[in-house]
């Protein structure tokens, strides 16, 4: 071999090493941008400022920036604003045409990106668009992970959620410092999308056992059993889910009604899961009924109600908008 087929092969093997190398884990104290401060968002952030990351605000609310300021950090407008330097782009935004709207809108944040920066939807959006989403940021050389989350507000703020992790294994391996720092369980579920779809069955599961629990306290309080006792034996027995755990007795018999996730938003991952299932031909009449039982409660109950008032439009109490 000569000297300049030996350089050339050693170019060839270093670039391969290259390819095949880790990819680097995004570590404190790298930028991170959060889009969305809202009631998941805000906690979200506050999480990964303890943990030592540079996290920059992003909302078009000016009350939620200026309470983003006072316990995290910077906060702007728009994205664009907060993009220098950023390592990861994080969105907990209410569905996926906003998500889409502020990475490739007028005002999206990927046009200020670095090639390389990951893009981390932890919204619940429909894994169907996700697919698309990545396709276009892939086009920018803007990786995509699809990680939705579970446990609602209190465990945002004790970073204690469940992660459901959609996309290539190296760029979870690269997010999961983040991840760790914001949840207590992190699942890989598979290829894009996947983390979406697996957060529309939950809630749909969720809201099944809900249901099923609210009609059991309806029907057993009419024959004369006392509602307190309805849940202590299903918690004591197979019908404990996770509503006669940990919603039952807080939020529906005190009706506090105020577990801080709203109905409309598992209205709307109800109605993911139901065209999900569409969109793969399967005729699973329960998640439709069930989604089309949730859209009629978010109809007829006030703006902004609880999703444990599924109980009041089961009831037929107070269904009518404010």
């Amino acid at each position: 071999m000569n000297e300049l087929s030996g350089r050339a092969a050693q170019r060839k093997k270093g670039a391969a090493m290259a390819e095949n190398a880790p990819i680097a884990a995004i570590t404190p104290p790298a930028v991170v941008v959060v889009i969305g401060l809202g009631a998941m968002g805000q906690p979200m952030a506050a999480r990964l400022k303890l943990a030592g990351f540079e996290v920059r605000g992003v909302d078009p609310q000016p009350a939620a920036r200026e309470a983003f300021k006072a316990k995290v950090g910077a906060a702007f407008a728009s994205g664009p604003e907060a993009a220098d330097n950023a390592a990861a782009v994080i969105t907990m935004l209410p569905n996926g045409k906003i998500v889409r709207e502020a990475l490739l809108g007028a005002q999206g944040i990927a046009a200020k990106l670095a090639a390389g920066t990951l893009v981390i939807d932890m919204s619940s959006s429909a894994p169907t668009d996700t697919v698309t989403l990545a396709a276009d940021l892939t086009a920018r050389g803007l990786p995509l992970l699809d990680a939705p989350v579970s446990g609602g507000v209190r465990r945002a703020g004790d970073g204690t959620l469940a992660i459901m992790a959609g996309g290539a294994a190296d760029q979870v391996e690269r997010a999961r410092p983040l991840f760790e720092a914001m949840g207590k369980a992190v699942f890989a579920t598979g290829p894009t999308g996947s983390g979406h779809a697996m957060k529309a069955l939950n809630n749909y599961v969720s809201a099944a056992g809900l249901v099923a629990a609210s009609e059991a306290l309806l029907v057993g309080g009419r024959f004369g059993l006392a509602p307190e006792t309805i849940i202590d034996v299903l918690n004591a027995s197979t019908g404990r889910n996770n509503s006669t755990e940990v919603k039952m007795k807080q939020f529906v018999i005190s009706e506090s009604f105020a577990s801080g996730f709203a109905l409309a938003l598992m209205a709307k991952d109800l109605r993911i899961a139901a065209d999900l299932a569409t969109h793969l031909d399967l005729d699973v009449p329960q998640v439709q009924s069930i989604a089309a039982m949730w859209e009629q409660a978010r109809d007829a109950l006030p703006p902004g109600a609880d999703h444990t008032e599924i109980y009041r439009f089961l009831a037929g109490d107070g269904a009518t908008k404010a």
